[in-house]
């Protein structure tokens, strides 16, 4: 491919830097994928809300030649991302039937009734900090926190909690080979396989159990379930894990906007303006258009992966300010969850679990700052999510 063209990840170049070239080449951008494949990312609100067009654009790999004809190598690492069978691979009926049944359980009046629950985890992780001045913020609350919640959520024991993570890790980074992400896919299909014999076996008051009940008539194969559980287990932390690591560095880098969240209880509009300009979302899985199409003058021809980013929220096309994180901004129509038929099922618990986070966090540490300088943090390199590997702060607890 041309110089010109944007490799993701950039060796020599955080990742960060990498993502910022990416913003500024255009409304939607060629880049080169790990393993030298070509695809398009948008970047613009206008150029992703054509991506997001499930007329022009389909999700199911069958739309992408270069999978099938030897152009992308059956070792791919993204195929673990690409090429599975779940949800959010599916176009049109397909999609449907999976979306309906997972919405039967997954009800908004189950997802409210967690606040009481994702409150007690986050008063627990707080208040077992380690006894000293400063801690990883990751390691001690914004990881163990979303994932312990959606784990809660589906039944899966808390000392089983730790594989699932390590798992998705290898499955989502772009460092990983192509046989890596496959055996780590292949665990987890095999554990979640277990997990329906158990729940089947012994029902409790879970998703897993809730899911089975509503599929008494079989609609749904194993495999089906497994690629349900995969996708709303591994998509409801990771992001939200990585969301919450930057909502922290930009509430400390505005200390003016965190004075107002705190004073105001805007903690919902701080969520809000997160995922607007501190998304964790920077390459939000692939699409294919249908036939050849132009985005924002760029020619797209039928079947090229392409991505959107999360850095919409950004687009100075769209919004005033756009770098500065502003609790007032607009947030409506924001693509933060993605559009139409594929809205991401989990964002209102994300949005719950973020406010009940970062609100407790900041109540009980009102002076927490960071313990090195925002530009020294360290970001994952992975395909789709963005946040902080380590997050070392300082805690000062509320007088």
């Amino acid at each position: 491919m041309s110089e010109k063209i944007i490799q993701l990840p950039t060796p020599g170049e955080s990742i960060l830097e990498t993502h910022e070239r990416i913003l500024r080449a255009g409304e939607i951008v060629p880049i080169e994928l790990p393993g030298g494949v070509g695809a398009f990312i948008a970047v613009s609100h206008r150029a992703a809300s054509e991506v997001l067009d499930e007329k022009v654009f389909a999700k199911h790999p069958s739309n992408c030649p270069a999978l099938h004809d030897g152009r992308i190598p059956a070792d791919w690492p993204l195929r673990a991302l690409t090429d599975a069978e779940h949800m959010l691979n599916q176009d049109g009926a397909a999609h449907r039937r999976l979306r309906q049944k997972i919405n039967k359980a997954f009800t908004p009046a189950r997802i409210a009734a967690l606040e009481p629950r994702i409150q007690q985890i986050a008063d627990e992780l707080i208040d077992g900090f380690p006894e000293t001045d400063e801690i990883d913020l990751i390691s001690n609350y914004t990881t163990p926190l979303p994932v312990r919640v959606i784990c809660d959520l589906f039944g899966v024991p808390v000392h089983e909690q730790p594989q699932l993570k390590n798992w998705t890790l290898t499955i989502v980074s772009v460092t990983s080979t192509g046989e890596e992400t496959q055996a780590a896919m292949a665990a987890m299909g095999g554990y979640f396989y277990e997990l329906l014999a158990r729940k089947r076996a012994e029902p409790g008051d879970d998703l897993t159990s809730a899911l089975l009940a509503a599929n008494t008539e079989n609609e749904l194969t194993d495999e089906e379930l497994v690629g349900m559980l995969w996708l709303v287990i591994v998509a409801g932390h990771e992001t939200t894990v990585h969301l919450l690591g930057n909502a922290v560095i930009a509430l400390r880098e505005y200390p003016d906007q965190l004075a107002r969240a705190r004073d105001e209880d805007r903690w919902a509009d701080v969520v809000e303006e997160a995922l607007r300009c501190r998304s964790s979302v920077v390459g939000a899985l692939t699409r294919y258009p249908i036939e050849d199409v132009t985005i924002a003058g760029v020619d797209i021809p039928a079947g090229t992966p392409t991505l959107w980013h999360g850095g919409v929220g950004r687009d100075p096309l769209r919004y005033d300010d756009p770098e500065v994180f502003d609790i007032d901004h607009e947030h409506r129509d924001q693509l933060a969850f993605g559009r139409g038929p594929h809205f991401c099922l989990g964002a209102p618990l994300a949005r719950l679990e973020s406010r009940i986070a970062l609100q407790t966090l900041f109540t009980r540490y009102p002076d927490l700052t960071l313990a090195v300088p925002a530009s020294a943090v360290e970001y994952t390199v992975q395909i789709s999510t963005v946040g902080p590997v380590e997050l070392p702060v300082r805690l000062t607890p509320a007088s």
